[in-house]
């Protein structure tokens, strides 16, 4: 009896023997990855999006900030500054003592006429012939733009032109609420009065370089430069022969201008 044998095909084989390589490794189709292709780590995955949510909530704080900013300004520009007049006129009185002058005659009073420019940046003060005497009706202009005062006393139709002294002189803003104040009947001015002296010095020729508002003040008139004396005390009457007086207040307190001529 003969027994006929079947062959297979090498070709056949081939798939077995692949996959028998393939066992022996462990591994089941797997898929090797070059170096730079690995996927990141957990751990850089997170520190990355808490350092870009930092980021989002800065420029969110920044750009909230902004908008307060922006929005105070608008309020402060379009609600407060237009409830201020552009000008205000106020007329003043003011009583106070003076221990050296009138030791006897208890409070004196002083009248003013005060115009507050508050965009422009300057005050216009007229004082009136005052009761008691001893003192000239005055214009007085405070320049905080150009950081001078003038004097133009009526008496002499002379102008005396100084540095503005900014720790008696209120500026407008301030002198504007303190008169609201006083009008309100909420607060009431000390009742003092200091003394400044001034030397008349150079005449002065150009009076453009003082500003416009100095310059309608001054314009035509004798000009000239004072210079504040040294702090020393009240200066009487027998002492100042040759000197003016102007008594104003632009403060709590009054002032007086002593403008004596250069000896």
């Amino acid at each position: 009896m003969v027994k006929i044998g079947v062959q297979q095909p090498p070709a056949a084989l081939k798939p077995e023997k692949e996959k028998e390589k393939a066992g022996g490794n462990g591994v089941a189709g797997a898929v090797l990855l070059p170096p730079g292709a690995e996927e990141p780590a957990p751990a850089v995955q997170g520190r990355r999006s808490s350092l870009s949510g930092v980021c989002y909530l800065t420029m969110g704080l920044l750009v909230l900030l902004l908008g307060l900013v922006f929005a105070s300004m608008y309020v402060y520009r379009y609600f407060f500054i237009t409830q201020l007049p552009r000008e205000s006129v106020f007329h003043c009185g003011v009583l106070y003592e003076d221990s050296l002058y009138s030791p006897f005659k208890g409070q004196l009073e002083l009248h003013e006429d005060v115009k507050i420019y508050i965009e422009e940046n300057y005050e216009q003060i007229n004082v009136p012939v005052p009761q008691f005497g001893g003192s000239d009706p005055a214009d007085i202009i405070h320049d905080f733009q150009r950081g001078l005062t003038a004097y133009h006393d009526i008496m002499l139709d002379k102008c005396y032109v100084i540095e503005l002294n900014t720790t008696i002189v209120m500026p407008p803003r301030n002198l504007w609420e303190l008169l609201v104040n006083v009008k309100k009947g909420t607060y009431l001015p000390q009742t003092y009065i200091i003394q400044e002296e001034m030397i008349a010095t150079e005449h002065v020729s150009d009076m453009e370089q003082l500003g416009s508002f100095i310059y309608r003040l001054c314009s035509g008139k004798e000009t000239y430069r004072l210079k504040r004396r040294s702090a020393r005390r009240r200066i009487s009457r027998r002492e100042a022969g040759n000197c003016h007086r102007i008594r104003h207040f632009e403060n709590t307190f009054v002032v007086e201008t002593v403008i004596c001529k250069k000896s």
